[in-house]
């Protein structure tokens, strides 16, 4: 049954839009960017096929300034992704608007494994959409939107989910009291940060999501397929085992914000979380700040009581 979706705008200092309902599509590869250069680009094509023209208008240029997504545009980012082989990282950000959040908008950062800079980098590939998107084309479709999506990518990790949509976490930059009672009612609601996680989580995991991509090495820890099969005894999970060593996990039939105030968390959600425990991410150490604390509660959110 098709869950209800909380209509979210979260407002920044001058009244900017920082985050809103949608649906995040994120990977995480554990390879040097210029081993998956093209098959980046490529997904991101098929992305840009699958949206509205015209959604896409703005991009971050090499100075980092945000300047209008023209023919030159398209043409330094595919450079940067495909053709600059050489050096540190790589970035493409694709937005609609130059200075909030919009509905659609791609972030990569390609990362790599050896860099000095970066704690347990991950190159990372994040798609947005609206909550209207996912409502017009239906679940079933924007499932194999994001198998088409994954095809090439050597995912480690990937996940798909009703999310706070917004442009480099700026989520974060809302009304706090106002965002932290979102995540605490819907744990189902996800809180991307695709900048940060890609410096910080190596082959480790996130957790349980609507749809959960596991590649190796983490599908391996996790004991394989064999060991996702054992674990899934309930009707509304399916597994999809793809070309790679790779594996789409599917918890229900729909993204579900799952509101607390009317149901429990899905049994399905406890159950891969208590199987992915030890490797889902933490910051580790002694006094940590508050927001690594709390990143920390929110990765485990599943495991609680």
């Amino acid at each position: 049954m098709k869950p209800v979706f909380p209509s979210i705008r979260l407002s920044g200092r001058g009244e900017w839009l920082a985050g809103r309902d949608g649906v995040v599509l994120a990977f995480f590869i554990h390879r040097d960017h210029s081993e998956v250069g093209p098959a980046i680009w490529r997904s991101i094509q098929t992305y840009l096929r699958a949206i509205p023209p015209g959604s896409l208008n703005w991009y971050t240029s090499a100075d980092g300034d945000m300047v209008p997504l023209d023919d030159e545009g398209w043409e330094h980012n595919r450079h940067v992704v495909i053709e600059r082989i050489g050096g540190g990282s790589r970035t493409v950000e694709l937005r609609e608007s130059p200075s909030e959040t919009g509905s659609y908008q791609v972030e990569y950062y390609g990362r790599r494994l050896d860099s000095p800079i970066h704690d347990a980098p991950a190159t990372t590939l994040s798609f947005t959409f609206p909550t209207e998107y996912l409502l017009e084309h239906g679940a079933v479709q924007l499932r194999a939107l994001a198998l088409e999506l994954a095809r090439e990518l050597p995912f480690n990790f990937g996940y798909a989910s009703f999310a706070l949509v917004s442009t480099q976490g700026s989520w974060a930059a809302g009304d706090w009291d106002t965002t932290e009672a979102l995540l605490a009612r819907y744990p189902g609601l996800d809180a991307p940060h695709a900048t940060r996680f890609s410096s910080i989580l190596g082959t480790r995991a996130l957790g349980p999501y609507w749809l959960t991509f596991l590649g190796q090495p983490l599908l391996g820890q996790l004991g394989g397929i064999d060991a996702l099969r054992n674990a899934r005894p309930f009707p509304e999970v399916s597994l999809l085992p793809m070309d790679g060593d790779r594996v789409l996990v599917t918890l229900d039939e729909w993204p579900d914000p799952i509101d607390t105030q009317t149901k429990a968390i899905p049994p399905q959600y406890r159950t891969l979380a208590r199987l992915m425990e030890p490797f889902l991410f933490q910051y580790e150490g002694e006094g940590l700040p508050l927001y690594k604390q709390d990143t920390n509660q929110w990765v485990r959110r599943f495991l609680q009581p």
